[in-house]
């Protein structure tokens, strides 16, 4: 049983499904992971999100501790306008303890290495710290007794009220120690109203618990707003991991299509040796049998197959050469042996070589050339490959009794350009593209059977933009195919009027009224 070779298209297509396979699984882990995640968790968040709010409370209770104490310090000595310096003590003893507390315990929690094994204690404990430092500021009242004055009761109703604005800020990354704060800050607020009268009771109660209430909203927003941002950031070091990770397999893809490349070249630089040597003794063996040097065949049988065995050898020396240069062009070591040519006369050169066969076709080649251009500087073996491919084309696709029209001349951008073109068949809009590409052939070619092996346009579309230039190729169907190669303006050695003063170039715009559209727009 033969083997089964996989195609390139397979090849992709089972890597297009290994990469959806991938991703579909990635997606099911981290969904997973988010579940159970959400389920073992205090708040219903990701584990990673409970330790970054944890850690935004902390931070932000220990960069505030200063001004608590500050406020705390300056409450106490306000108190003694009222009552007894001990009172005043007392409480600002039991105050500062609670946030000497809470500073050990936010300390102590932004030094753990590894929150998230006891992160549901530590959680409790920020809590708790918060609510006990609430509880101290709301039993103010109690500890230093309630002024006789209605201006001094207003001004421990605001302290109160100031105090709790500044825990529901710092604490928003924690909503548990907001709303467990509101609890001794409204018995604080009703402990201070309950000797009024029932108008004034009502009106300042109802003012300081809409304030708490308003404080809870704004805590409620912060925490919305800092959670947006936490998830936003992780989707950002997601996408960046990703990104990071399509980054590997890259390098990683393209270290294998480098070797892949090289294991390539060294394929074909051998094997080019190897096929070259038999070709080389096929051929001249061959055309020494034909030639009937040694004596005659005597058999005209044999005089074919020498023939036909000279034919297929030359054929194959030609693939073998199309596919090395090929091969050397898209590795980059194709070298140009820049030299000045005139691009008339390596054209001209290139139509009398093929004159014969066209002949031999029924094919008339008719040449439009403008005289006395000045030099190229360009490879001249590259540009008669170029040349001769595009005039093997032509004679071989289009039909006999037809003519072949070669041009060449400047560009309007001050270049120089060679056009062939001829009224075959044609190439179906949608094939150029084909056509242009590696191993392409269009359905003509496939339906002829005609001799190739769909290198010629690619190796010469190469071999002119190694040049800078550009190469175009329009056709339409039954009317015919014109293929163009432009040089540009940079390879031209020296100006048109330097050659002959007495004919000026002719300006751009009465060129571009004689030349084919492509060119035009080169």
């Amino acid at each position: 049983m033969r083997p089964h070779i996989q195609t390139a298209a397979e090849i992709e297509r089972r890597q297009a499904q290994a990469e959806k396979a991938d991703a579909r699984r990635r997606d099911l882990t981290r969904a997973v992971r988010d579940t159970r995640e959400k389920i073992t968790s205090l708040s219903g968040l990701r584990r990673i999100f409970e330790i970054e709010l944890a850690r935004l409370f902390a931070r932000s209770h220990l960069d505030a501790v200063v001004i608590v104490h500050a406020f705390a310090m300056v409450i106490a000595a306000a108190t003694l306008t009222w009552t007894a310096p001990g009172r005043s003590l007392v409480w600002l003893t039991i105050t500062i303890l609670a946030i000497a507390a809470q500073w050990m315990v936010c300390r102590a929690f932004l030094k753990l290495e590894n929150p998230a094994s006891a992160l549901r204690a530590w959680m409790i404990r920020l809590m708790l710290s918060e609510v006990a430092l609430v509880f101290c500021w709301a039993s103010l009242p109690v500890v230093v007794r309630v002024p006789e004055s209605e201006g001094l009761k207003l001004f421990l109703l605001f302290s109160i009220l100031l105090f709790a604005a500044l825990s529901a800020v710092l604490s928003h990354p924690l909503p548990a120690a907001v709303y467990g704060a509101i609890l001794p800050i409204g018995a604080a607020i009703v402990f201070l109203m309950v000797d009024r009268q029932p108008t004034e009771r009502w009106m300042i109660a109802g003012l300081s618990f809409g304030a708490v209430l308003l404080f809870v909203v704004l805590a409620s927003r912060l925490y919305q707003m800092t959670l947006d941002g936490l998830q936003a950031r992780a989707e950002k070091d997601e996408l960046i991991h990703e990104v990071e990770q399509a980054n590997i397999r890259l390098k990683e893809a393209t270290k294998h299509a480098e070797n892949a490349n090289a294991a390539k070249s060294k394929f074909l630089a051998t094997m080019s040796h190897e096929l070259r040597t038999p070709l080389n003794a096929i051929l001249g063996f061959s055309e020494v049998i034909r030639g009937e040097m040694f004596g005659p065949i005597g058999n005209e049988h044999y005089k074919s197959y020498v023939n036909d065995i000279h034919s297929s050898g030359s054929h194959l020396l030609e693939l073998i050469n199309e596919v090395l240069d090929l091969s050397r062009i898209e590795a980059g070591k194709h070298e140009l042996q820049e030299e000045a040519i005139d691009l008339v006369s390596t054209v001209a050169a290139c139509v009398h070589m093929l004159d014969l066969r066209a002949k031999g076709r029924g094919l008339i080649i008719r040449t439009a050339y403008t005289e006395n251009m000045p030099r190229l500087w360009a490879d001249e073996r590259a540009v008669r490959q170029v040349a001769l491919n595009l005039l093997s084309n032509a004679i071989k696709f289009t039909p006999q009794g037809a003519e072949i029209i070669v041009k060449a001349g400047w560009t309007a951008s001050g270049g120089q350009y060679f056009s062939v073109r001829d009224n075959g068949m044609g190439i179906p809009e949608e094939e150029i593209e084909t056509v242009l590409s590696t191993f392409g052939r269009g359905s003509q070619a496939l339906k002829n059977a005609d001799p190739g092996s769909g290198l010629g346009l690619s190796i010469v579309k190469s071999l002119v933009e190694l040049h800078g230039g550009a190469f175009r190729l329009t056709s339409k169907l039954r009317e015919g195919t014109e293929v163009i190669a432009i040089f540009p303006a940079t390879r031209v050695m020296t100006a048109m009027a330097a050659i002959d003063p007495d004919s000026p170039r002719p300006a751009a715009s009465s060129l571009q009224q004689n030349l084919p559209g492509a060119i035009r727009a080169a």
